[in-house]
């Protein structure tokens, strides 16, 4: 678990790591300089738990605090879990057992249920994949196909293709999803096992302006490990919107699939964003009305 600055989070995904049915672990958190009281709430958390290892270091980056989390590791399996996010309790248990039946997997995940900043219910992350196959070639096609915190990786793949980039603090897992891709096989069990914060400053949003320059650099490299260059064009990377339009845009998303998926208080909650951030918008009070309904 890398951590920088998760003082409102982070006690609740250290406690969802621990009340796992699955008991034999060690939980490294790697505090990246964090500015706040984040290793205070991780101890408090864990109450002298003796699987707790709590790694204090100078702000590097999420990258090298992944990698030291790998170099410290003493499991066969490796599973990452971000600081502001949280393990359904038997995550580790079907994980584990997955890659014991499957010996040609390298790392497995599962289906993700997203929440909201204060931990509502949104709806299932859409297109995560089970096979390896429409995995990497949704990963190629930049898709989301597998979601790095709630996976659970073979150590020493990880140590065999490098870790992650150091040059990179976005889109680094994209590129250790490829190159692991190349040595084994990635799948998804087809179960919901781990519930996934989206918030407004996270990585993607805060580094917005790398966002294109990182997953071409991702492409490239790829693309002289495979084979591909001179042969399949590098996939075209949309820049983000503007701030005030992606917050508008994912404010009407989150409310009409909270809605679809039956959570309504969440639904209700950001159709009122939306109609907060474009009031004169028939689209924001149509959500509204509908939210209102339940339907």
């Amino acid at each position: 678990m890398p951590m920088y600055n998760a003082a409102p989070y982070v006690g609740e995904a250290v406690r969802s790591v621990l009340r796992q049915t699955f008991q034999n672990f060690e939980l490294i958190v790697i505090d990246d300089g964090s500015g706040d009281d984040s290793a205070a709430h991780v101890e408090r958390a864990a109450g002298g738990d003796s699987r707790l290892r709590l790694i204090r270091q100078s702000n590097a980056g999420v990258s090298v605090a992944s990698n030291k989390g790998t170099e410290l590791a003493r499991g066969e399996f490796l599973a990452r879990v971000d600081a502001d996010d949280m393990c359904l309790p038997t995550r580790l248990e079907r994980q584990a057992a997955y890659l014991r039946e499957h010996s040609d997997c390298v790392a497995v995940g599962s289906r993700v249920m997203f929440i909201d900043e204060q931990g509502l219910p949104l709806f299932e992350m859409p297109g995560i994949k089970l096979a390896h196959d429409e995995i990497d070639q949704g990963l190629l096609a930049v898709e989301w196909t597998i979601l790095q915190p709630a996976t659970m990786f073979r150590t020493e793949a990880l140590r065999q293709v490098g870790g992650y980039r150091t040059d990179l603090n976005i889109h680094e897992d994209h590129d250790l999803f490829l190159k692991l891709a190349e040595i084994g096989k990635l799948a998804n069990i087809d179960e919901v096992l781990f519930q996934y914060r989206q918030r407004k400053n996270s990585a993607v949003t805060i580094y917005a302006e790398k966002h294109v320059k990182s997953f071409r650099s991702v492409f490239e490299e790829t693309w002289k490990r495979r084979g591909l260059a001179g042969k399949r064009p590098i996939p075209d990377i949309a820049p983000h919107p503007p701030y005030h339009e992606k917050m508008l845009k994912q404010h009407r998303l989150w409310g009409w699939k909270s809605l679809q998926a039956g959570n309504i208080q969440s639904a209700r909650k950001y159709a009122r964003a939306g109609l907060r951030m474009a009031p004169f918008s028939v689209e924001s009070w149509n959500l509204l009305y509908c939210a209102i309904r339940g339907r």
